[in-house]
């Protein structure tokens, strides 16, 4: 018997996204000038408002406006007529810095905070990604680099757009086909929802997903409410940190729920995160399993994690406790560690907050690297 599994993904444009990437614009423009800043920065976007809160303790000066602008500017909210746009928008800073209880520890080297948080890969797609997290990743990108760079293919695109792919599988878990696409975008008001679906099934789904995967069984819904004109900070309130399941895994693996964008790396949900990340593709690199589940979990104030939990899911060529303690004795997994290890203070987040945090070639996502697989390939010696 078979079985199916749907993951989504949401455009830079969602209100979601919008505020994931403002909070990462500030936090990158205060790492320029200041690597060693503390910063945890939540962003809320509503018709024609942005408000900036949250917690900075830094010796530079950003100009929080400035940024604002510049990133709904280059997300494309650029007319009036989408109730939200970059000129206009008003902008309320109500930013303060950190409390002094929290730095006590994190001075010292501590985890920002307590958590779970978790890392996986699998041998699904090169990305060593689930499948249907990665092409859903890779349609609503599709869509903007139409939009941003091919316009008069879909002259008719706006910003917010969102996707859904679901994926059939064998009791190997092996993928088989798509089952179904789920694509919203925004649009102009004078195209028709008929144009839309043929030059998005045309120009961005069946240039997305190889042709093995589709079939004539395949299902399309594109704007399946049949229209989709009003979108984005207009059509919805967005928030810092509500996507954290696009984020990740789209659901296939477990999340410890703590959200990344607008968090310097002292904050383990983002630093840790990425860290188990990197162990679980190097993993699966190194061929010591088909996939790998990941969990580290910290206490305030305290360097080395409380707990590392490794799972391969039958499909591991050693005993999972092992593996753990191996993970546990070879990696620093503290947040001074990790922060070194992976170069996490480095102006490198923005580009983060839409299309996943995890299966992409960009080199500064330090922790998609492999360059752990010589040390966990000794365990095979």
């Amino acid at each position: 018997m078979s079985y199916l599994f749907t993951s989504e993904s949401v455009s830079e444009g969602h209100p979601d996204k919008v505020c994931d990437a403002i909070s990462d614009g500030v936090l990158d423009a205060i790492f320029s000038q200041d690597p060693n800043a503390r910063v945890a920065c939540e962003t809320m976007v509503t018709t024609g408002l942005v408000v900036v809160a949250g917690e900075v303790t830094t010796t530079a000066y950003v100009d929080v406006q400035d940024i604002v602008r510049k990133t709904i500017k280059e997300i494309g909210y650029t007319k009036a007529e989408y109730k939200f746009d970059s000129d206009s928008c008003g902008i309320l800073n109500a930013i303060h810095s950190q409390s002094p209880d929290i730095a006590m520890g994190v001075d010292k080297g501590g985890a920002g905070d307590q958590g779970i948080m978790f890392g996986y890969a699998c041998d699904q797609t090169p990305e060593l990604m689930p499948m249907p997290i990665v092409y859903a990743h890779k349609l609503v990108k599709k869509l903007t680099d139409i939009r941003k760079k091919n316009l008069k293919l879909m002259p008719y695109l706006r910003p917010d757009a969102k996707s859904q792919v679901t994926i059939e599988y064998d009791n190997n878990h092996k993928p088989l086909r798509v089952d179904a696409v789920v694509i919203s975008t925004q649009h102009d008001g004078d195209v028709s929802q008929k144009k839309i679906k043929e030059d998005v099934i045309e120009h961005v789904i069946k240039k997305v997903i190889p042709a093995k995967y589709l079939d004539k069984k395949t299902k399309y819904y594109v704007n399946p409410t049949g229209r989709f004109e009003v979108g984005g900070p207009h059509g919805d309130s967005g928030l810092t940190g509500r996507k954290i399941i696009v984020d990740s895994y789209g659901g296939w693996a477990p999340h410890g729920g703590g959200a990344f964008s607008g968090k310097d790396p002292s904050k383990v949900d983002r630093s840790a995160t990425y860290a188990a990340r990197h162990i679980a593709k190097n993993v699966v690199a190194a061929k010591l399993a088909k996939e790998c589940l990941v969990q580290v979990a910290y206490a305030i104030g305290v360097a080395q994690p409380v707990s590392v939990y490794v799972n391969t899911n039958g499909t591991g060529v050693l005993p999972d406790g092992l593996l753990g303690e191996y993970i546990n004795r070879e990696v620093d997994l503290t947040p001074r560690g990790i922060i070194e290890r992976l170069k996490l203070r480095r102006p490198i987040y923005q580009k983060t907050a839409a299309y996943g945090h995890f299966g992409r070639n960009d080199k500064d996502f330090t922790w998609e690297q492999l360059d752990l697989v010589p040390l966990f390939k000794k365990l095979l010696q």
